[in-house]
């Protein structure tokens, strides 16, 4: 089977380098090392001492591996506050928590997106911030649904697997159209989730946990649909990434991307099995 890692692709991989014709003078296959300076042991070379010194890193390269390590540490932290807040917040401050978080959340995504260069600093705080955000949102959906949580977030990562599934089992190609059609959407259904947003405020809110209508429930549909796309854009955007041979710093960016999805897909589970608990 041929591997994903351009490094094991290669097909001189495991073949031995041939041997390098030591200079004369210099200690090489079947010669002997020169005699040592005086106070020196013998086979004592220049070599021998910055061999121990400090080099300078090398830049490494992407890999699965190391998505999946940053992947983790990223989701582990928005779990670990997410379970911090929900257990000690109080009931008095969910609303300001949830606006204010939800708010410096999605400034932190903004600031990443469009960085050059990826900073982990940035991304654990979108972390903290988004699991700040996720506590407080889930404890105001158990206090009004109670037992709503657990199936959200069990239906997230059942979605998300199952996503991974289909894009590896089917090979699914994701062309310039599909991801220019997938990014439209996705603006354009955050520009309808910030009108009501902002309508909430004058109790005009077309959207509405709890309160089952037809556009709500299609909203709702269109929003895991969505999730579940940009979750197809962030695979593909790890396995070009790999491919590619791209920094290894780029690992922290396709965490990022995932991270940011599965947030996604989880406020979305959760708005849409409130539909149905009334």
């Amino acid at each position: 089977m041929r591997s994903s890692n351009p490094v094991l692709s290669r097909p001189d991989t495991w073949q031995a380098e041939p041997a390098q014709q030591a200079p004369y003078g210099q200690p090489g296959q079947g010669q002997y090392a020169p005699y040592a300076p005086p106070g020196q042991p013998y086979g004592y070379t220049d070599a021998n001492a910055q061999q121990f010194q400090p080099q300078a890193p090398a830049a490494g390269r992407m890999t699965i591996d190391d998505v999946i390590t940053k992947t983790a540490i990223t989701l582990g932290t928005v779990v670990a506050v997410a379970a911090v807040t929900f257990m000690f917040l109080p009931t008095a401050l969910l609303t300001p928590i949830w606006i204010v978080s939800g708010l410096v959340a999605f400034g932190v995504v903004l600031m990443v997106s469009f960085r050059r260069r990826i900073n982990p600093g940035f991304v654990l705080a979108y972390a903290a911030v988004e699991g700040l955000f996720l506590g407080a949102v889930s404890k105001a959906f158990e206090y009004m649904y109670p037992g709503i949580v657990m199936p959200a977030v069990v239906g997230t990562f059942v979605a998300a697997g199952m996503t991974l599934a289909v894009y590896k089992l089917f090979r699914i190609r994701v062309t310039s159209k599909f991801r220019k059609m997938v990014l439209i959407g996705t603006m354009a259904y955050a520009g309808v989730l910030l009108i009501n947003f902002i309508l909430s405020f004058f109790g005009l809110a077309f959207i509405q946990a709890g309160q089952l209508t037809v556009f709500a429930l299609i909203a709702s549909a269109i929003g895991v649909g969505l999730a579940v796309f940009n979750l197809i854009l962030d695979f593909d955007f790890i396995e070009q990434g790999v491919a590619m041979g791209a920094p290894a710093s780029e690992s922290w960016r396709g965490a990022f991307g995932l991270t940011v999805t599965m947030v996604w897909l989880y406020i979305e589970l959760l708005r849409l099995l409130s539909y149905f608990r009334r």
